[in-house]
């Protein structure tokens, strides 16, 4: 690595770092306003803030331009260190152990939701502000808050950087400028989580709680307030849907709701959006039938618990309503299935995301019918375009590291001893950054029983599979380091 390169990832570094900091007089604040002792908490921020701004002193004369290179390294780099300053900041909030703080702020940052605290309300109100706060950072994407910050990063650069954390297949640019579309796109973001917060006070939560599960619900990450998470409002219906609604929206691409705000509705029409939706009722309402059928539980009582909860994990926000762990086997059967799928590319959600598997059963049928007729030329069209071989190559790449990975890492947990239920849904969880599980890793229960090294193998994968792997795995080539 050059001069060059180094001082691009050191003001790219820095600049990400002072903004984090910016965002982080919110748990400070909330420390003072609830007279809780933060002077650890204090002590660590303003190193932190001292280190980024000298690094940004050394570097903020130099002309910002990064390469495709040097914007992943610095993409990977960054995860890295957002779980050491989140782990530093749970540290000295909670006094956990560093490998607990280090996953509980990978978990946070990469909206995966799963935790190693057993007791959530013992914590204090500064710690609880910090968890949620890490989820709704990292919910847009950490780099494109980076976008919008760096006023001073060139078309090209941002462009890299934007490409290298963005989800799905490909982006789609609808201002001139990159920075324009980031800065719009948290515009939204920022109105919905406040109306999401107002909604959820008038439910009945208080202001602090709704303030954490608002940015937890739209950032599809999963944190909660309290040890039962939603739970706690298992009686209150409105709170509920309301949640099951902004997940919902959290979940399709916010591209499309950029695009509402200027009166074009192409977006929730797009083929992603609907299927989208078809999942979503079509797994609800069978879920609602099987929890009533088999648990013999009322139509509404049933209605209100299954959608909340396919909701949670088909956009892999992780919230639970009710300890869906004790449900006959058909209605957890159920609840699997949308933990392959996940939300809309371009959303806060997590996982193999929606518009995959309409390119990968598109080309399915494409292949099948070319397979009828040799002689004919088929096409994967999706919304009226040809989906390019490049991209199908993406698709069926992905789909294939995807199950691989899960694999290993499912393998490796089944080898350390845990049941295979655990192993198998744990691994889901964290690669498709849903949070809960089954087995030990069910919705009423928490990742404190894994060992330490497993932690750290469980949040290298959790930043694995939010890079969305190819981001990650360029590290191990020989042409990214090549004249790098």
């Amino acid at each position: 690595m050059d001069l060059q390169s180094l001082k691009n990832i050191t003001k790219f570094i820095s600049l990400i770092g002072l903004g984090l900091g910016f965002f982080f007089l919110i748990p400070l604040g909330i420390g003072m306003l609830y007279q809780e002792n933060i002077y650890d908490f204090l002590l660590f921020y303003l190193a932190f803030m001292a280190v980024n701004f000298a690094m940004y002193l050394s570097v903020y004369k130099h002309p910002f331009d990064m390469s495709i290179k040097e914007s992943i390294f610095a993409v990977n780099l960054i995860w890295i260190l957002l779980g050491i300053f989140g782990g530093g900041a749970l540290y000295f909030t909670s006094h956990v152990s560093a490998v607990d703080a280090f996953f509980e702020a990978i978990s946070g940052f990469t909206t995966t939701g799963a935790t190693i605290y057993t007791d959530i309300e013992s914590l204090s109100k500064t710690t609880l502000m910090v968890r949620s706060l890490m989820h709704w950072l990292g919910g847009m994407g950490i780099i494109v808050l980076g976008v919008g910050l760096l006023t001073i990063l060139n078309p090209s650069g941002s462009l890299t950087l934007f490409k290298s954390e963005s989800t799905g297949i490909n982006i789609e640019k609808l201002t001139p400028k990159i920075k324009d579309t980031a800065t719009r796109l948290w515009g939204i973001y920022i109105a919905l989580t406040l109306l999401d917060a107002l909604l959820l006070f008038l439910g009945g939560m208080s202001p602090f709680d709704a303030i954490n599960h608002a940015f937890s619900t739209i950032s599809t990450g999963g944190f909660s307030t309290k040890n039962a998470s939603l739970g706690a409002w298992a009686d209150n219906s409105f709170i509920l849907w309301v949640t099951t609604l902004f997940m919902f929206l959290s979940g399709i691409n916010f591209l499309a709701h950029l695009r509402a705000l200027h009166k074009d509705w192409s977006g929730y029409r797009s083929e992603e959006v609907r299927w989208y939706a078809i999942i979503f009722f079509t797994l609800s309402i069978a879920l609602t039938l099987a929890h009533t059928l088999l648990d013999h539980d009322s139509l509404w009582h049933s209605a209100t618990h299954a959608f909340f909860t396919i909701s949670s994990i088909l956009t892999t926000t992780g919230f639970a309503s009710i300890d869906y762990s004790g449900w006959a086997a058909p209605a957890l059967a159920l609840i699997v299935i949308p933990m392959y799928i996940g939300g809309n590319a371009g959303s806060t959600a997590g996982g193999v995301k929606v518009i995959r598997y309409v390119v990968l059963f598109k080309n399915l049928f494409a292949q099948i019918k070319q397979n009828l007729h040799p002689n004919a030329i088929v096409d994967t069209f999706i919304d009226g375009k040809r989906v390019t071989g490049k991209i199908l190559g993406s698709v069926h790449g992905f789909f294939f590291i995807y199950v691989l990975t899960n694999l290993l890492l499912a393998l490796f947990l089944f080898a350390c001893g845990h049941d295979f239920l655990t192993s198998v849904t744990a691994a889901i969880a964290c690669i498709g950054n849903i949070g809960p599980g089954l087995g030990h890793v069910g919705p009423a229960d928490n990742f404190a029983f894994f060992s330490d090294s497993e932690k750290i193998v469980l949040a290298i994968f959790m930043i694995i599979g939010r890079l969305e792997f190819y981001t990650f795995i360029a590290l191990f080539s020989r042409e990214f380091w090549k004249k790098f």
